[in-house]
């Protein structure tokens, strides 16, 4: 195989927002400093969303405001509304996502809004990012499945995607919250999704691995076309609204997979490790992606081999 393959990077937003531990804004720049080493063009860096609701992240402005320089890299803040994005204007964002669900129980608990409501804000959203010039991305959570309601029906993701992009975003992310799709599945709500006119350029998958499947996800993805994926340091992260979301896709296991399969990521698998030995440390507890696993157990052994 060739060719290539896009990597967003999620750890400092979706990743630390359901972490018991807050870690301090100057350990959160350097991690962010080892992503931009390690050559992640895409990331994630918070959330303007009410301090009392995700205190992880209520650094948000003093972190947007302290960000690497570099022309190379696109960085991105989640705004769950509009005085959200007044937030993250009001300190340079370039970069906006949006989010919304295709489960209304799950849209409700996470939010308090229902689908229709959340559909009729998030104009606004798209409208003012829009005329600030601002890449967007929108997210619809529970594509292939819902902790609440179980299946999800994926005509109301067909609906809510063409919204997002009619009303101005530049991709859609799919979100396995809870991590309930499996391969078959994704291939076909990428089949419809693709029926109903929307092409897989513009459309980002993130997978959770809550049930191990989120390698597998992937690479059923790659192989219908998709070339956009989300993923974090190690495999850290979760969703507070949505019960039993563990870690998303450990991002150096979709880096060693594309680098076997010699699909360029741009992204250095080692200096990736590196970070995920530094985000253990500053959460105090095991990670728990694959690859990260066996880097940090390599580790150890070639430290015993030469003490």
């Amino acid at each position: 195989m060739s060719g290539s393959v896009r990597l967003y990077e999620v750890s400092l937003r979706d990743g630390l927002q359901n972490e018991p531990v807050v870690v301090p804004l100057e350990q959160k720049l350097s991690i962010l400093n080892g992503l931009v080493s390690a050559g992640f063009t895409d990331i994630e860096v918070t959330s303007f969303v009410r301090p009392r609701w995700v205190p992880q992240l209520a650094d948000a402005s003093a972190l947007m405001s302290q960000l690497p320089k570099t022309d190379d890299v696109r960085y991105w803040a989640l705004v769950p509304n509009q005085r959200g994005l007044e937030r993250g204007l009001e300190v340079g964002v370039q970069n906006v996502a949006t989010f919304l669900s295709a489960s209304e129980t799950h849209n409700l608990k996470n939010v308090n809004r229902t689908i229709k409501e959340s559909v009729a804000g998030l104009q606004s959203v798209l409208q003012t990012a829009t005329a600030e010039g601002l890449g967007i991305r929108g997210y619809i959570s529970c594509v292939f499945g819902c902790p609440y309601e179980g299946d999800v029906d994926v005509e109301k993701t067909i609906d809510l995607a063409h919204a997002v992009l009619d009303g101005g975003a530049d991709e859609v992310a799919l979100g396995d919250t809870t991590g309930m799709g499996h391969p078959e599945q994704v291939k076909r709500v990428l089949m419809r999704i693709v029926d109903s006119g929307i092409s897989l350029d513009k459309i980002a998958l993130h997978f959770h691995d809550t049930r191990g499947t989120a390698l597998a996800n992937v690479y059923a993805a790659w192989q219908l076309g998709a070339r956009s994926f989300d993923g974090s340091i190690s495999g850290v992260g979760g969703c507070p609204y949505a019960a039993g979301a563990a870690g998303n896709a450990c991002i150096q296991d979709l880096i060693h997979l594309f680098d076997r399969m010699e699909i360029s990521s741009g992204v250095d698998l080692e200096r990736a490790c590196h970070v995920g030995a530094h985000l253990e440390g500053a959460l105090g507890r095991s990670l728990p992606g694959r690859y990260h696993q066996y880097w940090q157990g390599s580790r150890d052994r070639k430290a015993v081999k030469s003490a």
